[in-house]
């Protein structure tokens, strides 16, 4: 009996000894919406055994523990039982603001509460939900932002600045710009390609500390996908009653050391509820990561875009309050073709030390027969004689540019002061050239009003521009953050930019052709400072920021006489803001007051000759309240309010004889508000619902003050139904088919009356889409 005993206690003994010996687990951690590789997850066991992951989101930890805990800022904290030896841990983002990092305020990953800038992230799963068609259904949910729907993607932006097509805004996608310096295109963010997107970061306020030439307003940073740590992908396709169909895709994978994913889509738009407003868009991104070895890693990226839109153009008073979308125009036209590649080489010296090296490649064209620059022909040609009734003029211009550019950063923490410093210089080459050929355009009279119906080319050829101009731009930059007192932030950024102008005109230089050939430089400071303090959720930022930008090409060379003295326009904002997260994080209200003064802005002033120059002659200031509300009383309720209170007025602005010093700007609405509820009840797992209200208050149309757009407000109501791996859903946009015009603008006439234009807001859309996604999920 004793040696039965002993044999049963040995026994015992040797289970526990077996259950306890350590075993090695191995795994990848991943993105649960994006299906990125996570690095710097960190992995234990409750027993002080941790791991972390790598830049492939690999980990392995040697433990005894039944379960392991993985955590990273801004995810969700997951607990998973070990079951194997091999696991695929999915992460997913956490519905904490405070918790969400950023990668715009800095050029580097911070937490968004160490960043003293007004800065906003529109998420993965937002984009997701969303499911937009066009970028501005995403980016008007940030407060403080309009970015105003022309048609077809096109569009103008307001960002602390009135609606317009002004270069006082940064388009970046991965943080490089869209287009160079000086070449400006306020439709440049249809250039973007949404399928490729992970998240779409905005900065409020000058940002040229860091990014440099026109980031006044703000600034968009399109962040796009890395490879899946596993294969995975998805095809959708959807379509409205308006005529829009689209298809999108995407497929990636990561193997070993070698990963990489492709995402596009394919628009079209045909018989629309505006005539002659059809269009077509191709948006192709690839990017493949190669990991050379634990600390480096070599990224190759590509977008190309294919767009060609009919410019119907705006609708006058008489179309607008009659609803008639019938055109004015049947041969305008904007066609663009964008390429742009980067390489970059990442390497990570030491866990405080890296630096990165991208050399970038931008081939662009935009090639028009713009609707906006028909005019009225009058008969023999002088300006007192009658308009031809059957005649008008217009152009055809292609403006093409070439970009080579090397981008250098550094990125150096100390353990003084828990300090950061980053330093990064550029230099790029951005042959530019601009051909403008004059056309004739045939008029007829359709039921009282003045339609063009087709044109023809001057005989001889009557070429109304051609020049090239070779842009050059060095910029360099620093960034040093320090913590003074515990929560207490000190930010500092400094960057100079020179710039060349080499100008060829290839016709004579005139009023007509453009100025002479030339050589012009340019150079600029901006700083920045700012602190951030926070205390259990609580915090507040403020800081000083300049902006700048160069003069446009068109601008310094166009048709005046040269204006190659003309400075940068300089905006330097003042701002105070905060956030406050509350009732255990449910609740989280974020704010931003500023005062932004612009001087030196260039404006058209008229000379005795009767003609007009480009001259720094303008000052205004915008001032602003930008406040957000997001609050979830239960996992599966979410409330979210964004909103701007704002006034933009004229400080020296005299143009024409007119003084406007004290009047508000044109297309400056005092109030604009996005308002959203969202509901995926748990017990319908799968299933979403959502309804949006967006509001733009009354502006004036005029810088006279003259003439007042009332403004509008537009409801959209979205649902959606995710079985499986199969997601549908429908959204009906301007549910209540609102009808209201984007934007409005006024023009005094030489009568004393007003010549209106309206961009027509869309009419009601019901849009039915079905995706399905493929791979581990």
């Amino acid at each position: 009996m004793k040696k039965l005993i002993l044999i049963v206690y040995t026994l015992l003994i040797s289970c526990v000894l077996y259950a306890q010996k350590p075993i090695a687990i191995t795994g990848k951690i991943f993105d649960a919406i994006s299906k990125e590789p996570i690095a710097g997850a960190t992995i234990s066991d409750g027993n002080n055994i941790s791991a972390t992951s790598g830049v492939s989101g690999k980990f392995k930890i040697i433990t005894t523990a039944a379960a392991i805990q993985v955590t990273f800022i801004g995810y969700t904290t997951r607990s998973i039982a070990v079951s194997g030896q091999s696991l695929a841990i999915s992460m997913q983002p956490s519905n904490t603001e405070l918790q969400r990092v950023v990668v715009s305020a800095n050029r580097t990953a911070e937490k968004r509460s160490e960043a003293p800038v007004s800065i906003a992230t529109i998420s993965q799963q937002t984009i997701e939900d969303t499911k937009a068609q066009r970028l501005d259904l995403l980016v008007n949910k940030v407060s403080g932002v309009n970015m105003v729907n022309l048609g077809n993607e096109q569009h103008e932006m307001s960002i602390r600045q009135p609606m317009n097509t002004n270069n006082l805004f940064l388009y970046l996608e991965d943080g490089l710009p869209l287009r160079t310096s000086a070449v400006f295109n306020h439709n440049a963010l249809l250039e973007m390609n949404m399928a490729a997107a992970k998240n779409i970061e905005v900065i409020k306020g000058p940002s040229s500390a860091l990014y440099g030439a026109e980031a006044i307003g703000g600034v968009v940073n399109l962040i796009t996908q890395a490879p899946p740590a596993v294969t995975s992908g998805y095809i959708s396709a959807q379509l409205n009653n308006q005529g829009y169909k689209r298809t999108d895709a995407q497929i990636g994978t990561t193997s070993g050391k070698l990963g990489f994913i492709v995402s596009g889509y394919y628009a079209n738009q045909t018989n629309g509820p505006i005539q002659y407003s059809d269009f077509h868009k191709t948006a192709v991104t690839g990017r493949l990561d190669y990991k050379i070895d634990k600390n480096t890693t070599w990224t190759n990226s590509a977008s190309y875009i294919a767009y060609f839109s009919d410019m119907y153009g705006s609708l006058d008073s008489a179309h607008f309050i009659r609803k008639d979308y019938s055109a004015q125009a049947f041969f305008t036209y904007r066609k663009v073709k964008a390429l742009r590649a980067r390489s970059t080489i990442s390497h990570n010296w030491s866990d405080s030390s890296s630096t990165n090296a991208t050399f970038m490649f931008r081939d662009n064209s935009v090639i028009q027969n713009p609707s906006y620059s028909i005019a009225n022909y009058r008969t023999g040609g002088k300006s007192s004689n009658p308009v031809s009734p059957d005649t008008a003029t217009g152009n055809i211009n292609n403006n093409s540019f070439k970009s080579y550019g090397l981008f250098l950063q550094h990125v150096q923490k100390f353990k003084l002061l828990q300090s950061k410093l980053i330093i990064g210089a550029s230099a790029e080459l951005d042959p530019q050239s601009y051909y403008q050929e004059f056309i004739w355009i045939k008029k007829q009279n359709q039921g009282g009003v003045s339609n063009y119906v087709s044109y023809t080319k001057a005989e001889p050829d009557q070429v109304m521009a051609d020049y090239n101009t070779v842009v050059s731009n060095f910029g360099s930059y620093a960034d040093y953050d320090f913590t003074v007192l515990p929560g207490l932030r000190i930010s500092a950024a400094v960057r100079y930019d020179a710039f060349q102008y080499a100008f060829v005109n290839y016709l004579p230089g005139s009023g007509v052709a453009g100025g002479p050939s030339t050589i012009t430089n340019y150079g600029k400071v901006a700083p920045k400072i700012g602190f951030t303090y926070n205390y259990q959720g609580i915090g507040f930022y403020g800081t000083y920021s300049e902006g700048y930008v160069p003069p446009q090409i068109t601008q310094v060379f166009g048709k005046t006489s040269n204006s190659a003295y003309l400075l940068p326009q300089t905006f330097a904002n003042y701002e105070l803001g905060g956030w406050l997260s509350l009732l255990d994080n449910k609740l989280y209200i974020d704010y931003s007051a500023y005062l932004m003064n612009g001087t030196n802005e260039i404006i058209n002033v008229k000379l005795a000759d009767n003609t007009t120059q480009p001259q720094n002659a303008g000052a205004t200031r915008h001032i602003g309240l930008e406040y957000g509300l997001s609050y979830r009383p239960a996992d599966d309720l979410y409330i979210r309010i964004s909103a701007t209170n704002a006034k933009h007025t004229f400080v020296n602005y005299i143009a024409g004889g007119i003084n406007y010093n004290g009047r508000q700007m044109a297309s400056a609405p005092n109030f604009s508000g996005n308002a959203e509820v969202v509901y995926k009840p748990h017990y319908l797992k799968g299933f979403r619902f959502g309804i949006e209200e967006q509001q733009i208050g009354k502006y004036f149309m005029d810088n006279l003050e003259q003439y007042t757009y009332g403004g509008f407000k537009v409801t959209n109501v979205r649902g959606g139904y995710q079985v499986g791996r199969a997601d549908v859903w429908v959204n009906a946009l301007n549910v209540f088919n609102t009808y209201y015009a984007t934007i409005a603008t006024a023009t005094a006439t030489a009568n004393g009356a007003a010549s209106y234009s309206y961009n027509q807001g869309d009419p009601r859309a019901f849009t039915l889409g079905l995706s399905y996604k493929f791979g581990k999920q």
